[in-house]
C-alpha cells in the first residue's frame, strides 16, 4: 500500500462529512471495513485521504449491496485482495440481474392471471388428480413442484391427501405459464412468493412500478458505488 501524503484526518473529521458518529467510524475500523489507523504517541487515532477513501467507498457500497456485503467487499478491499473484493461486487451484479429476470417473469404473467374471471376458480378444494387434469400436467408434475417450493398444498387431516384450494389453483396455473415460457424451478418458486406476499396477483400488478423502481435505484447505486471502490483501490496502488 502506498504512502498516503494527504492532510491526516481526526475520526470528526471523518464522521462530519457523512453525519455519522465518531464511534460509527472506530467501529467501521474494528470491523475491517477502513484499513487500520496509525496511533499517535497518546493514543489518538490519525486517518489519512486513504481512511477517508475507504468510508466514502463502503457507505456507498451499503445502498448498492446491502450491510452484509458492502462489509464483505471493503474487508477484501483493505487487506489488498482485490479479486475478493470484485467477486462479490459480481455476485451483487448477479443477484440484481436474477431480481430483474424474476420482476420481468411476473409483468409477463400477472396480467393474463388479473384477466381470468373469479368465476372459474374451484369453490372447492381440488385433488392433486383434479388440478393435474385442470391445467394438462401430471401429479408427479404437481409434487415436483411442490418439493421446489412452488406450491405448498395443504393436507387433509384423516387421508393426509393434498387438498388444493383456489390460491393453490392461482399458483398452479401461474407456474404453468412460466414453465412454458422455459423459466426454471427456483426462479418460479421466487415468482410464486412475490405473488403470495402481495395476497394475489391484483394487488401484485400495483405494486410492479414500485418494484421496478427500486431495482433502478439499486442499479444506479451500484454505479456510484463502483466509481467510490475504485477511487479507494487507486489510492491503495491497488
Amino acid at each position: 500500500m502506498k504512502s498516503q501524503t494527504a492532510a491526516h484526518h481526526r475520526p470528526v473529521d471523518l464522521a462530519r462529512e457523512h453525519g455519522i458518529s465518531t464511534q460509527a467510524v472506530r467501529n467501521y475500523e474494528r470491523d475491517g471495513v477502513l484499513p487500520a489507523a496509525e496511533r499517535t504517541a497518546s493514543g489518538y487515532r490519525v486517518y489519512t485521504g486513504l481512511h477517508a477513501a475507504a468510508l466514502r467507498a463502503y457507505l456507498a457500497l451499503v445502498p448498492a449491496y446491502g450491510y452484509g456485503l458492502a462489509a464483505e467487499i471493503m474487508r477484501a478491499a483493505t487487506r489488498g485482495d482485490v479479486d475478493a473484493a470484485l467477486r462479490a461486487v459480481d455476485g451483487g451484479h448477479a443477484q440484481l440481474l436474477r431480481d430483474r429476470e424474476t420482476l420481468d417473469a411476473v409483468e409477463a404473467t400477472v396480467a393474463v392471471l388479473t384477466s381470468v374471471p373469479t368465476g372459474t376458480r374451484p369453490e372447492r378444494p381440488l385433488t392433486v388428480g383434479a388440478l393435474a387434469h385442470r391445467i394438462g400436467v401430471t401429479p408427479a408434475t404437481l409434487r415436483k413442484w411442490e418439493r421446489a417450493g412452488v406450491l405448498a398444498p395443504a393436507r387433509d387431516r384423516g387421508s393426509r391427501q393434498r387438498r388444493y384450494d383456489a390460491d393453490d389453483v392461482r399458483d398452479a396455473e401461474l407456474a404453468h405459464l412460466l414453465r412454458r415460457g422455459g423459466y426454471l424451478l427456483d426462479h418460479i418458486a421466487t415468482v410464486i412468493r412475490q405473488v403470495r406476499a402481495a395476497e394475489g396477483p391484483g394487488p401484485l400488478a400495483a405494486s410492479l412500478d414500485g418494484w421496478r423502481q427500486r431495482l433502478t435505484a439499486r442499479g444506479r447505486a451500484m454505479l456510484v458505488a463502483s466509481g467510490r471502490l475504485a477511487d479507494y483501490l487507486e489510492a491503495a496502488g491497488l
